[in-house]
């Protein structure tokens, strides 16, 4: 008969086994073909990530089985890529749900710390090509930025729950973007409740007060949610002219590209299609996504399948009278003089 210490420890050991199988595998066993089906990431793509978090992740402790900071990357990226829940995303790595769950905070505090270094307007140098490539896709001219937004759906959280509540009855945060034509966001916001109106979260953010105060040699494109301001043209709500008509079908194709990219990021990090966790985890979690969807497309990282076209439109009111009816004004008589120029 075994003294039931032994029982313990032999239960104990075996637990230990079970638990750390998945992980004692080196990670350079896994092919090519796994990464991607895994982690949306190849393994040098895993490495770059990891030695952007490196600083802050890296465990000072010795433990036999502390993670190391790669593990820590690829138990997030997984859940980014799935967006599954802890427990299975655990049972794949070889992790419990707890560290799961501690893990994907952490490395996405980490990450979302980055943003502005992954994340910028195109600067003064980078205008032409930015224009050229949008031009390319729709012919509309002088363009330096698409913007909408999207809603990422939550569950509902424990405070001020009403808040999230968006048009459509489902709890959200509905993430401001701005892309280029070749689908790298150039700047987001990302902490409003889904029943914000999205020309709300454009008139709050730091990207409208510094168009405002420095008008750019350039216009952004946006749908009828937004205001007609100097810089930033809405297609006519009636084309009673030919070239009236023009400019709207070349705004709709060029427009196209923020409705490409929504897309595709929800496609890349499957997790941003709903999140179970409070408002400011989820912050952080897409925040995450937007420097990881950036460093993917400046790295061409592929996706198979990864775009079948736009979400449907979340259905908008004219945007609020928050904007000063000058501004519509001298919008109106920029965006007539692009038509008579080039349409």
């Amino acid at each position: 008969i075994m003294a039931p210490n032994t029982v313990q420890q032999l239960g104990r050991r075996k637990y230990h086994e079970r638990m750390y199988a998945e992980r004692a595998k080196p990670l350079a066993q896994y092919t090519t073909e796994e990464l991607y089906a895994r982690f949306h990431f190849g393994w040098d793509d895993i490495k770059y990530i990891a030695e952007l978090v490196r600083p802050k992740l890296q465990h000072k402790t010795k433990r036999s089985h502390a993670l190391s900071v790669e593990e820590q990357c690829l138990i997030a990226l997984r859940f980014y890529a799935n967006g599954t829940f802890y427990q299975v995303v655990g049972d794949n790595i070889g992790v419990d749900k707890s560290t799961v769950s501690n893990v994907v905070k952490a490395v996405s505090v980490e990450l979302a710390s980055l943003v502005n270094e992954f994340v910028s307007f195109p600067k003064d140098d980078q205008m032409a090509q930015t224009k050229r490539s949008f031009f390319h896709l729709g012919n509309m001219p002088n363009t330096i930025g698409v913007i909408d937004c999207t809603h990422v759906h939550i569950q509902a959280p424990h405070e001020r729950e009403w808040q999230y509540v968006n048009r459509k009855g489902r709890h959200s945060i509905n993430v401001q973007l701005v892309a280029n034509a070749d689908l790298i966001i150039t700047s987001c916001v990302v902490k409003w409740p889904g029943s914000v109106h999205d020309a709300r979260i454009l008139r709050e953010s730091a990207l409208y007060r510094k168009l405002q105060s420095n008008r750019p040699n350039g216009i952004i494109l946006g749908d009828s949610a937004y205001p007609l301001l100097p810089w930033l043209m809405t297609p006519f709500p009636v084309a009673n002219t030919p070239e009236q008509a023009g400019f709207n079908s070349a705004h709709c194709k060029t427009r196209c590209a923020i409705e490409r990219l929504n897309g595709v990021l929800k496609r890349r990090f499957a997790c941003l299609n709903y999140l179970r966790v409070e408002p400011k985890v989820a912050c952080n979690i897409i925040l995450a996504c937007i420097v990881l969807h950036n460093i993917a497309t400046r790295r061409n990282v592929p996706l198979d399948d990864i775009y079948d076209g736009p979400e449907p439109d979340e259905v908008q009111p004219e945007q609020p009278p928050m904007f000063a009816p000058n501004e519509g004004q001298t919008g109106r008589v920029i965006r007539d003089a692009i038509v008579r120029h080039y349409f």
